[in-house]
C-alpha cells in the first residue's frame, strides 16, 4: 500500500475549521500545522497590507495518508472547503517511521 504526504495551505481564517475536520476525519493520523507565508495567492483574497508585502499569512498542514485515505479526504475537503482558496498537493512517500 503506497503512502503520500498531503500538504494543505489555507488562510488563517480557515485554519481552525480545517484542523477540526482533520482531527475527526483521520483516525489515528498524526499531522503537523505550521504558520507560513504563501505567495501567488489570488489578489481578491489578500488584505491591503498583504498586497504590498506580496505574500499572505497562511497555515501549512502536512498529513501522511494511504491511497484510500487520500481519495476520501479529497472528497471531504471539496465538500467543506469549496470557495475558501484551500490549496493542496500530494507527494509519494519514500519512507516514514518513528525513531525509537
Amino acid at each position: 500500500m503506497s503512502k503520500h504526504c498531503l500538504t494543505l495551505i489555507c488562510s488563517r481564517e480557515v485554519e481552525e475549521k480545517l484542523l477540526d475536520t482533520l482531527l475527526t476525519a483521520v483516525e489515528g493520523g498524526v499531522f503537523t500545522s505550521t504558520p507560513t507565508f504563501s505567495h501567488g495567492t489570488a489578489q481578491g483574497r489578500l488584505s491591503n497590507v498583504e498586497k504590498v508585502m506580496g505574500r499572505s499569512r497562511s497555515v501549512q498542514v502536512q498529513i501522511l495518508t494511504t491511497d484510500e485515505e487520500l481519495t476520501s479526504l479529497f472528497e471531504l475537503l471539496k465538500q467543506r472547503f469549496k470557495g475558501t482558496g484551500l490549496r493542496y498537493w500530494a507527494t509519494a512517500l519514500s519512507a516514514e517511521g518513528e525513531v525509537a
